[in-house]
C-alpha cells in the first residue's frame, strides 16, 4: 500500500481563499474589517520569521495586521499594558503574543491577560475549560487544522479509534478533546504509556505531536490508518540539514491509507488556522453568523 498523501499547503490554501471571502463580505454588507494584533518580545529568529508570515498572509486575505514589536528586556507591567490597550481596541479582534517570551516573563500570565473572546491562539485558561466541557471557544490553531484535514479526507470521523501521541497543552490535549467532540474513542499516549507500539497499532487515526525525530516507524502504523504528523525537527542527515517529523515517513507510508508530509502537511494549516480563527471571532463580537467550515 502505498499512502494517499494529504497535501497540508494546498488546504491551506483552500482555508485562505474561504477566509478572504468572508472577510470581503464582512467588508461589503457590514463594513467591518477584522483585525489581527501579534505581538513580538525579543529578537528570536524564528519567531521573527514566523510573525512576518503572519503579517503578510493575514494582509493578503484582506484583513488588518497590527505588529507590536518590543525589546527583549521589556517589563511584564509594559507588555501587560499593551495588552490591555489591545483589549480595548474595538478593530482588533484577535491578539496572539508570539511564544516563547524571554525568560523573565510569565507566560502564563500574559496568555491570561488576554481578553478570551480575542484569544486567537486559544491559550487562555478560559477558552481551555470550554473546549474541555464541549462548550464554544476559540481553538488552538494547530489542532483546528488537523480535525479539518481528517473531517475532509474521513467525512464523519465518529466510532474511530484515535490515539494521540504527545499530551502537550498546545496540540496534544486540545487534539484529544476535538476528537472526543467528533465521537472518536481517543487515546492520548505519550513517552511513558507502556507498549506505546501496540497502542499505536490499534489506531484508525494516529496523530503524532512529540517533537522527536521519526520516533513513530511504520510498523506502529494499522494498515489503512491514517497519520497526522505534527512534529518539525531539524536534523542532520548525510551531511545535510533536513526537515522530518515525528513519524518515520518511508515506512509509515507504505502501511498507512494516508499521511502528511513534513515539510508541507500540519504546518502551513496552522496560520490559516489563525486566520480562520480572527475572522470567527469578529464574528462573535459583532454577533453575526459564524463562518462555515472554518470553526471545529
Amino acid at each position: 500500500m502505498t499512502a494517499q498523501i494529504i497535501n497540508g499547503k494546498a488546504f491551506a490554501g483552500t482555508v485562505r481563499e474561504k477566509v478572504a471571502g468572508h472577510v470581503a463580505r464582512l467588508k461589503e454588507e457590514h463594513g467591518i474589517t477584522p483585525g489581527l494584533a501579534v505581538v513580538l518580545v525579543g529578537e528570536d529568529p524564528a519567531s521573527q520569521v514566523y510573525v512576518r508570515s503572519k503579517g503578510k498572509q493575514t494582509v493578503e486575505v484582506g484583513m488588518k495586521s497590527v505588529e507590536h514589536k518590543l525589546d527583549a528586556d521589556t517589563s511584564e507591567e509594559d507588555l501587560l499594558a499593551v495588552v490591555d490597550q489591545l483589549n480595548n481596541d474595538p478593530d482588533i479582534h484577535g491578539i496572539l503574543v508570539q511564544l516563547p517570551l524571554p525568560g523573565h516573563l510569565n507566560e502564563d500570565l500574559v496568555i491570561n491577560s488576554i481578553d478570551p473572546a480575542k484569544d486567537v491562539d486559544g491559550f487562555h485558561i478560559s477558552n481551555v475549560g470550554l473546549l474541555g466541557t464541549g462548550q464554544k471557544s476559540m481553538v488552538p490553531c494547530t489542532p483546528l487544522g488537523c480535525l479539518m484535514m481528517l473531517r475532509d479526507h474521513h467525512g464523519s470521523l465518529s466510532g474511530l479509534d484515535a490515539v494521540v501521541v504527545g499530551r502537550s497543552n498546545i496540540v496534544g490535549k486540545p487534539m484529544a478533546q476535538l476528537l472526543l467532540g467528533d465521537s472518536c474513542t481517543v487515546t492520548i499516549a505519550h513517552s511513558r504509556t507502556k507498549d506505546l507500539p501496540d497502542v499505536v497499532r490499534r489506531a484508525d487515526i494516529v496523530v503524532a505531536a512529540v517533537g522527536r525525530p521519526e520516533m513513530v516507524p511504520g510498523d506502529w502504523i494499522k494498515e489503512g490508518a491514517t497519520v497526522i504528523d505534527v512534529g518539525i525537527n531539524r536534523i542532520e542527515r548525510d551531511g545535510k540539514n533536513k526537515l522530518v517529523g515525528d513519524v518515520d515517513f518511508a515506512s509509515a507510508s507504505e502501511r498507512a491509507g494516508a499521511i502528511t508530509p513534513v515539510p508541507g502537511g500540519v504546518g502551513p494549516m496552522t496560520i490559516a488556522c489563525l486566520l480562520a480563527n480572527t475572522v470567527t471571532a469578529c464574528c462573535r463580537a459583532n454577533g453575526l453568523a459564524e463562518p462555515e467550515g472554518l470553526t471545529a
